[in-house]
């Protein structure tokens, strides 16, 4: 053989060792590779854990019955330590979802009164702010929806308010709603009120079911999870499932209660017979002409000063609500004979005045007062409906003997200086 020939067959050899490597390395690799994808891959789930997972996200109820709604108790902190308190406490983290929108389904009587419980609740909590009054209209519905409260919206606002503690709301039970708003407050109010239950929803306080303005730290605050502040308002919710948009799904009722303490400001929650007799005396149906009612006393813009000669005895109440309208404060003072009627209102209250005076009544919604009294020796009433007599004023004694009396005590006069008012409650 030659020496060419012999050197190309060594070519040969090596090239065919050299392709025979890299096979051998391909094989390899095709059985290394698939081995190491497979220990590196996340485990895989089977369907049955899979379905079982989602059970468990929108079971309705867990095992456990709702936790308990515990009464409004603070601790015992100035209004500095309690904001120093509060700003230490954590924000919980984690998706914080809107409440889904609510829409009431009641019919309109029932919706009258729903809306007037959530006004009241959102006017009376957080006064005339907008904002605020969203927020709080949210923790109503939110309670409505869940099954640790009472189903009516009426129901969720005055809930313990028939205790002088213990209530949820605590404008309910400490006498806050003697004091009126103006008109103008309410309507706004309820404004907020009726979107809410139209489906408007205020998406930052999420589920949230509690909440206390920052100056306070009640005692349930410790077992929730803080998740939002409005201004000075911080929101919470329960931890654990009863905090989760699974336990809001309770079907809520479609009748409203009616609230004693709100029939001075709505007839929606006037008891049938009151409305029966106030109906029939004309006070809804408008029967008094604007122009037929009578002006105030030129002395006191709350005061009027009425003739009753042209109207009989048992339309006296409806012409003098009439006459006042929605004013907070108002005094009507009627005399059947025309000639009796004073011309200023200051001297309404003397003895001659008082004893020729046929019908009163008085308003003062601010102290809770409502009342009509008569003169029953002209109208037959009972008696708990009847006018004092005024008494002739004693004479007085003659110049020469007349001693100097000590001042007063105890009262505070025209012209001394008002008390320094207290502390208030929230």
């Amino acid at each position: 053989m030659s020496e060419p020939a012999v050197v190309e067959r060594s070519r040969i050899g090596s090239g065919s060792i050299a392709i025979d490597g890299v096979l051998v390395a391909l094989s390899v690799a095709a059985v290394a590779v698939p081995a190491i994808l497979i220990r590196s891959a996340p485990p895989i789930r089977s369907a049955a854990h899979t379905v079982e997972q989602r059970r468990q996200a929108t079971a309705e109820t867990p095992e456990a019955p709702p936790p308990p709604v515990e009464p409004i108790e603070y601790r015992a902190l100035e209004p500095d330590d309690a904001r120093a308190f509060n700003a230490k406490v954590p924000f919980v983290t984690g998706p914080n979802p809107a409440a889904r929108p609510f829409r009431f389904a009641g019919d309109l009587d029932n919706r009258t009164r729903a809306t007037d419980c959530l006004a009241a609740a959102v006017l009376y909590e957080v006064g005339d702010d907008a904002k605020g009054q969203r927020a709080v209209a949210q923790v109503v519905l939110n309670r409505l929806r869940h099954p640790a409260f009472p189903k009516s919206v009426c129901g969720v606002v005055f809930q313990g308010s028939e205790r002088t503690t213990g209530c949820q709301f605590t404008f309910t039970c400490d006498g806050a709603l003697a004091r009126a708003y103006p008109q103008p407050f309410w309507d706004r109010a309820r404004k907020v009120a009726a979107a809410a239950l139209a489906g408007s929803v205020f998406a930052p306080v999420g589920y949230a079911t509690h909440y206390h303005t920052d100056w306070v730290v009640p005692y349930w605050q410790s077992s929730l999870s803080k998740i939002a502040a409005v201004d000075t308002h911080l929101f919470f919710r329960w931890a654990g499932w009863w905090g989760t948009p699974g336990a809001f799904r309770r079907v809520v009722g479609t009748v409203e209660p009616r609230i004693e303490q709100l029939a001075p400001y709505s007839p929606a929650h006037k008891l049938p017979e009151v409305l029966a007799v106030e109906q029939e005396a004309g006070i809804l149906t408008g029967s008094f002409a604007p122009s037929a009612l009578p002006r105030p006393s030129s002395d006191d813009p709350v005061t009027f000063l009425v003739p009753l000669d042209a109207l009989t005895p048992d339309k006296w109440p409806a012409f003098a609500q009439a006459t006042c309208g929605d004013r907070t404060r108002c005094k009507f003072l009627g005399w059947r004979d025309p000639a009796a009627v004073p011309s200023r209102a200051g001297l309404a209250w003397e003895p001659a005045a008082l004893n020729t005076m046929s019908f009163s009544y008085l308003r003062d919604r601010g102290a809770g007062v409502e009342k009509q009294l008569w003169n029953c020796q002209l109208v037959s009433r009972p008696a708990a409906s009847c006018m004092r007599r005024a008494l002739p004023a004693p004479p007085m004694p003659p110049s020469n003997i007349r001693s100097e009396l000590p001042p007063l005590t105890g009262v505070r006069r025209t012209g001394d200086p008002a008390p320094a008012p207290g502390p208030s409650a929230e």
